[in-house]
């Protein structure tokens, strides 16, 4: 029997509070601060004492040809990272799902590059696209192709970041997928067998609606993360050469830290803000829609 009817009724809002308060302050604090540094005039060495000037910096950013480059470039590397790790790690996971000898060690090796961190990673990518003396131009150079400046060229910089990025993070997406197909029950696969279904129909009709729950997860997750991704690109490329890698995340950079416009910096925040934000309400509209075609 509960004494004090009213603590219990404020209990639960003692649970959440603890979550509420991290969120105002380190969440939507922050948050609104950025948007109302986008309409002023803030600079880097002064950023209280900038003046509002309106959506100036947003009607100069939707005028420049530059910034849809840079839209445009965050969201091809998006993409392509999205698909290439979700290809990639869903194949790695169905191959390690086998009982093979060294299973174990193959395990561990794949998984090695999530745990690396990104700068060890940019400065392995950056010894294998070395112009000269790389592994990669190298072995191109013995097929009898030309070598080419993976990270200096404009046709193959986007390629080249991409192809890291994907190597760092597809480990995430295997691990999910593994964990997936680790709960597929073993009589789903008598069954299949029995009624003489092949491994691609096995694969199609029985585990792949047990992954799909979990690649829509992941796919969300990878997008968010590659709508945001600084690190690799700008350790690899600094967005160049010529904006060919120039995202929209490196332009917040430059406008921060080079040209030592806070305000600009921000709108563009925004601007990155509202497509993680389109993501999200598409992945969930979808889900929803997804759901509400398996009841009928």
């Amino acid at each position: 029997m509960i004494e004090n009817p009213g603590a219990a009724r404020r209990l639960p809002y003692l649970f959440v509070g603890g979550a509420a308060v991290y969120l105002v302050l380190l969440t939507a604090a922050p948050l609104l601060n950025g948007l109302w540094l986008s309409v002023t005039d803030a600079q880097l060495l002064n950023p209280t004492g900038g003046s509002f000037i309106g959506f100036q910096h947003y009607a100069r950013l939707f005028g420049d040809p530059g910034f849809y480059h840079s839209l445009y470039v965050t969201l091809v590397y998006t993409a392509a990272v999205v698909a290439g790790s979700l290809l990639l790690g869903t194949v790695a996971a169905v191959l390690l799902n086998r009982s093979f000898p060294g299973r174990t060690a193959a395990r561990t090796v794949l998984t090695m590059p999530w745990a690396v961190p990104t700068v060890a990673v940019s400065l392995i990518f950056v010894w294998i696209y070395n112009n000269d003396s790389g592994v990669l131009n190298r072995l191109v150079r013995a097929l009898g192709f030309d070598a080419q400046g993976w990270l200096t060229d404009t046709s193959w910089a986007l390629v080249a970041v991409t192809a890291a990025s994907v190597w760092k993070v597809f480990p995430f997406v295997m691990l999910v997928v593994l964990a997936a197909l680790q709960s597929v029950p073993d009589e789903l696969y008598e069954s299949s067998r029995v009624d003489g279904a092949d491994a691609l129909n096995t694969f199609r009709q029985i585990v792949f609606p047990y992954l799909l729950p979990m690649l829509r997860v992941a796919a969300l997750l990878m997008t968010i993360w590659s709508l945001r991704r600084f690190d690799i690109v700008w350790l690899l490329t600094q967005g160049g050469p010529v904006e060919a890698t120039n995202t929209v995340v490196i332009s917040v950079y430059r406008e921060s830290f080079i040209n030592s416009d806070l305000g600009l910096s921000a709108a563009i925040g925004a601007v990155g803000l509202v497509l993680s934000t389109v993501v999200t309400v598409a992945h969930f509209a979808l889900e929803r829609r997804s759901k509400e075609s398996e009841a009928w």
